[in-house]
């Protein structure tokens, strides 16, 4: 009731003014919409200072702008004006006419060639998509806005927003999937691009998002931190939606606080600005924050009209997790009024939407991540051809030297020169080397890649999304390591043991995690500073594993171990108790479909020109185990490798 009342009062106050507010804005207007089409300017983000921003343009004025612009063939007015008729449906939960709006303008910018204002339609899609709880198209167009955005050499301000626009909006879409870990990295890149072009805007948003991550977490201080600094910027630049937004994330705070009358003080200033707006989203967030406030007040006649009004609006413009959280508020009223069989509906109709809208979203979160794998195995392969093509070039003009500085040679018989040309052949064949081992660390398997998200694909069609979520973690943190050590020449042998604990924690899922995979590390080792080639470990690990574990019965085991045999060796060995090399060899060539292995001969070769630089040479040896009656018991692979 007093929420009415002053919502009353403030707009019978107000009315007048707005009236004579409404006329002179009204007149502004229309003498910028007839400038504007005088002089036309060509810059799209030059528009809106017509017409302060933009903002206060009519739905009417907005249309007359763009069928006057149609008429004078002025494209960059017609994506304007479409563009901010997209936002006001938007804005009232109108998504499909915003969509139609937006697509219009995209187009009109692809068929002109427009590359900023495409980045910005791109981006405007994906955010009346994430409205709608629409991952998959969301993480779509935000991800073709960030990609175009970072295509461009020399980035306008404007490419920067756009870029941190997209960076944000993901975020978004990572908070939704619950990966926070994931959505606060999104954020803080967005918010460090903002930082650097000084945009308070979007500061503030980032700063609300940020205080939403840690609210997830529980971490209620740091939120009310974030929530704070987003509000203070959105004071400063007179954001009313700004407003609404912080000061429901403050009360949500607030009310898991248990500081009730604080959260309804928040709540009481926002909800009549939401209506001024005509938000239906945050109307709809706000009502269901003032019904939780007076639920836990026991005013419980105000809730459950509150609460109501909140699941109508949501589940009228399919905004799920509103609708997720009023269910869930609605139940939690009926079982402190007692009616427990109304709460128990409630709950399970709620429990049931979250589930198929988190099932969904993980199910599209794996499908884009197999999208992006494939589309960096096509990258690798690219980049593979790329370093084969210069390894040729390189080999003719190596070549080509060869048979001018022979005839030099031949012609002058000076052993001066032929020294100059060995010199010059050996730098040649040192780049040829280097061309071949890069060529080589780009190269993935995408057999492993595909079968381990398959398994963890299934652990989302089991609903079992905490192991999902899990291995998804742990796969993420394996494709990174591989993606950056294909950079480098060499790495810790303390890197390596981390990168296979992740191989053999993905490839023991398709085991049902039956192997037991160890690893022992000598006290006296300094595993920082001993170097290797990346991922020269993995494919003695592989066999093990397919050629040693996967047709033994019982108990399987893999033991890595690495010890200083003397001051210039390490050793490192790789022991399976498995079926051993001659039933391993037996069980292949038994096989109808034979697939030749060339992974150890790659690391034998990788292992050479690795240790051209040492005094010493690696050794590989195999010991075939067995038990006292000469029964195989496993295989011991000893790899020695010299230290630097």
């Amino acid at each position: 009731m007093r929420l009415v009342i002053s919502f009353l009062f403030m707009f019978l106050f107000t009315s007048v003014l707005d009236a004579e507010s409404i006329k002179q804005n009204s007149q502004d207007n229309s003498k910028g919409i007839s400038k504007l089409l005088k002089e036309r300017p060509e810059n799209y983000f030059k528009v809106g200072r017509y017409f302060s921003g933009g903002k206060r343009l009519s739905v009417e004025e907005l249309k007359d702008l763009f069928v006057q612009s149609k008429e004078l063939d002025y494209k960059i007015g017609q994506i304007y004006a479409l563009n901010l008729l997209g936002i006001k449906k938007r804005i009232k939960s109108e998504y499909d006419k915003a969509l139609a709006y937006h697509e219009d303008a995209l187009t009109i910018c692809i068929d002109n060639d427009y590359a900023d204002v495409h980045i910005l339609c791109l981006n405007l899609i994906g955010v009346v998509y994430r409205r709608q709880d629409d991952i998959r198209n969301a993480l779509d167009y935000h991800q073709s806005a960030l990609s175009l955005a970072k295509r461009i050499k020399t980035p306008t301000l404007e490419n920067k927003k756009s870029i941190s626009v997209s960076q944000n909006s993901i975020g978004n879409i990572y908070l939704s999937l619950n990966q926070h870990e994931l959505a606060l990295e999104q954020f803080l890149k967005s918010n460090k691009l903002q930082k650097e072009i000084n945009n308070r805007k979007g500061l503030a948003i980032n700063y609300q998002n940020i205080g939403n991550v840690h609210e997830y977490l529980k971490e209620y201080d740091k939120a009310l931190e974030n929530y704070y600094k987003a509000l203070e910027l959105d004071n400063e630049i007179n954001s009313t939606l700004g407003k609404i937004i912080c000061k429901n994330g403050i009360s949500s705070v607030l009310i898991k606080q248990r500081k009730y009358e604080e959260a309804f003080v928040y709540l009481n200033e926002i909800y009549p600005l939401a209506i001024s707006l005509n938000n239906q989203y945050y109307i709809a967030k706000t009502l269901n924050n003032i019904g939780w406030v007076q639920t836990k007040t026991e005013d419980y006649d105000n809730a459950i009209i509150n609460l109501e009004e909140a699941l109508l609006i949501t589940t009228k413009h399919n905004i799920k997790h509103i609708q997720i959280e009023a269910l869930f508020r609605l139940a939690e009223l009926n079982e402190k009024l007692g009616e427990t069989k109304e709460s128990y509906a409630f709950y399970k109709e709620a429990v049931k939407e979250e589930k198929n809208t988190l099932g969904e979203k993980n199910f599209v979160y794996v499908n884009n991540l197999i999208s992006k794998i494939d589309l960096q195995s096509k990258i690798s392969d690219f980049k593979v051809l790329e370093n084969e093509t210069k390894i040729q070039t390189l080999q003719m003009a190596r070549n080509r030297n060869i048979l001018i500085i022979t005839l030099v040679t031949m012609a002058l018989l000076s052993v001066a020169l032929y020294s100059v040309y060995r010199q010059h052949l050996l730098k040649n064949d040192r780049k040829i080397l280097l061309l071949e081992q890069q060529a080589l660390q780009t190269q993935m398997n995408p057999h492993f890649i595909f079968n381990a998200l398959n398994s963890i694909k299934l652990y989302i069609i089991n609903n079992e999304q905490k192991n999902a979520v899990y291995y998804l973690n742990k796969f993420s943190k394996l494709i990174r390591n591989i993606l950056d050590v294909s950079k480098v020449k060499d790495v810790s042998l303390k890197e390596e043991l981390a990168t296979m604990s992740l191989y053999m924690s993905i490839e023991n899922i398709r085991f049902d995690n039956s192997i037991e995979y160890i690893e022992t590390v000598h006290p006296d080792l300094n595993s920082d500073t001993i170097k290797l080639p990346p991922l020269v470990l993995q494919p003695f690990l592989e066999n093990a594993i397919w050629h040693g574990l996967s047709s033994k019965e019982g108990k399987k085991e893999i033991v890595l171990s690495a010890e200083k045999i003397t001051e210039h060796l390490i050793e490192i060995n790789i022991l399976d108790n498995g079926i051993g090399r001659k039933e391993a060899l037996r069980i292949k060539k038994n096989k109808s479909l034979k697939r030749n292995s060339i992974g150890i001969d790659l690391t034998k070769e990788r292992l050479t020109t690795f240790c051209n630089e040492y005094s010493n040479e690696f050794s590989l040896v195999y010991h075939d185990l067995k038990d006292a009656k000469g029964n195989p018991t496993g295989t011991r692979v000893c790899l020695q490798i010299p230290l630097n």
